[in-house]
């Protein structure tokens, strides 16, 4: 189980990258996407109202660093040869592996997401935004290493990870 805890620490620190990034490059993404919603016409503050967010707080943070605690966990677990850390393991993995399935999808359909939800609002204003443009120019403000190459290597190492540890879970 060694190879699966292993894996496990890797898909932890993979999900820490994420609050880590925008915690730095968050406040200089939201500049960009209040700029070319400035361009667009669109009054400013309409991001914090809508609670839009490129920076750390709320789920940004909580979500992947649960995630990264729980992997962290079961790792421990696996290290100490626990039996509980492989019962434990076919579950949280799983749950892992299907979380990050909707994040991938978040991130392949984001501009669809974002111009569905703003149109939930009601609010014409929001309702006229181009949500590729605005999206594009938020991660335009990050790093060219983030988008897609942090993002794809994370993806690959929580797939690739799971399937590692799914294979030791069967080889126990």
């Amino acid at each position: 189980m060694t190879v699966a805890a292993i894996a496990q620490l890797l898909i932890a620190l993979a999900f820490v990258s994420i609050p880590l990034v925008r915690h730095r490059y968050g406040a200089a993404a939201k500049a960009a996407a209040e700029a070319e919603l400035n361009r667009q016409g669109v009054r400013p503050g309409v991001l914090a109202e809508h609670g839009m967010r490129f920076d750390a707080g709320g789920h940004e943070t909580w979500a992947p660093l649960s995630i990264a605690l729980a992997m962290t966990g079961l790792a421990v677990l696996n290290l100490a040869g626990n039996l509980w850390g492989q019962t434990l393991t076919w579950i949280g993995q799983v749950l892992v592996v299907l979380v990050n399935i909707v994040i991938l999808y978040s991130n392949l359909t984001a501009a669809k997401g974002v111009e569905a939800a703003f149109a939930k609002t009601g609010d014409p204003e929001l309702a006229r935004i181009d949500a590729g443009r605005f999206l594009a120019a938020a991660e335009g403000a990050f790093p060219r290493w983030v988008m897609p190459y942090l993002q794809n290597s994370r993806h690959a190492i929580v797939f690739g990870g799971s399937i590692l540890v799914f294979i030791a879970l069967l080889a126990a």
